[in-house]
């Protein structure tokens, strides 16, 4: 199964085909997922977008939010 058609598919299970998820946003959250596995650890790449998802859920926008957690990754943020 190709990715779109996997989310695509997903979204309206989940009744969430109000969400956009277009090439940025992907691009997005693999290179969160990217940059939260590799310095902190792997399992951190799923639960950190979860918590981007979230945030995005109570009125962040993705951008933002991904930027919040990336500054926080590299130390940026302290």
């Amino acid at each position: 199964m190709e990715l779109k058609q996997w989310l695509n598919i997903l979204s309206a299970a989940l009744e969430a085909s109000d969400v956009t998820l277009d090439d940025d946003a992907v691009h997005t959250l693999l290179d969160l997922a990217r940059d939260s596995a590799h310095e902190v650890e792997r399992v951190a790449a799923p639960l950190t977008t979860f918590l981007v998802g979230i945030a995005v859920g109570r009125g962040a926008t993705l951008g933002g939010a991904a930027a919040t957690a990336t500054a926080l990754l590299m130390n940026e943020d302290e």
